[in-house]
C-alpha cells in the first residue's frame, strides 16, 4: 500500500477570487511521487475550522507526510517556513468574520514548533531547478501560521513529518496589486512537486546558511 502525502491549500480570502495554494495543490491530487500518493484537500480560511478540517483529514488518511501551502502575496519565491508560533493575531478578518488578537492557537501549548521538513534541502533543490526559493523565518500570525502550528502540535510524537510552504501571487492576482511579484501556476506546481519529492527522499536536512539578518 502506498504512503499518503496530505497536501493542503486554502480557499480564496482577502477579496481575492482565487488562492494559488489550492490551485496548485489540486493539480497534484492523485499523483504518485517516490512511492507515495498525493491527496490534496482544501481548507477554509477560518480560524479553528481550518484545523478541524485538517485534523479530520489526517485521521482519515493517516499520512506519512503533511505539507500545508498558503498564499503570501508580496513574496517573490517559494518560502519554506522554519517555525510556527503559538499566537493568532489577525490584521484582517478571516472568511467567517473572525479576527482574533493576541490569542494562543493552542492554550498552554509551547511557544513555537519547528518544521520537520528538510527545508534547506528543499530550498536548495528548488533553486537548482531554477525555481526561486528560500527558508523563511516567519509564517505570519494569520490562518497560515494557525494551521502550521496546529499541524505540528497534532504531529507531536507521531512518525509523520510536516511543515508549511508559502507561495507568491499568481500573475493575474499581481496585476491587481501593482508592484507585487508573482509566479506562474506551472512553476508553483513544479516547485511543490519537487519539494514533496525532496521531503520523501531526504532523511536528514543539509547544513547551509538559511538565516536572516532581519
Amino acid at each position: 500500500m502506498s504512503k499518503i502525502v496530505l497536501l493542503t491549500g486554502f480557499e480564496p480570502f482577502g477579496g481575492e477570487s482565487v488562492n494559488p495554494s489550492w490551485e496548485a495543490a489540486s493539480r497534484l491530487d492523485g499523483e504518485s511521487l517516490m512511492g507515495a500518493v498525493v491527496a490534496a484537500r482544501r481548507l477554509p480560511c477560518v480560524f479553528g475550522e481550518a484545523l478541524s478540517v485538517l485534523r479530520g483529514e489526517m485521521a482519515a488518511l493517516r499520512p506519512a507526510l503533511v505539507v500545508a501551502v498558503g498564499q503570501a502575496g508580496g513574496r517573490p519565491e517559494l518560502s519554506l517556513e522554519r517555525v510556527a508560533i503559538n499566537v493568532d493575531d489577525a490584521r484582517i478578518a478571516d472568511n467567517a468574520g473572525h479576527r482574533p488578537i493576541d490569542r494562543p492557537v493552542v492554550p498552554g501549548g509551547p511557544a513555537a514548533y519547528f518544521s520537520t521538513l528538510p527545508i534547506k534541502a528543499q530550498a536548495a533543490a528548488l533553486r537548482a531547478a531554477g525555481i526561486p526559493a528560500a527558508v523563511s523565518q516567519s509564517a505570519g500570525t494569520f490562518v497560515c501560521n494557525h494551521v502550521f502550528y496546529g499541524l505540528m502540535h497534532a504531529l507531536t510524537g507521531a512518525p509523520a513529518r510536516g511543515g508549511f510552504i508559502h507561495i507568491p501571487y499568481l500573475p493575474e492576482q499581481a496585476a491587481a496589486h501593482p508592484g507585487a511579484p508573482s509566479m506562474s501556476l506551472e512553476m508553483i506546481v513544479a516547485g511543490l512537486r519537487l519539494a514533496l519529492e525532496t521531503a520523501l527522499t531526504a532523511t536528514e536536512d543539509i547544513v547551509e546558511t538559511g538565516g536572516a539578518t532581519h
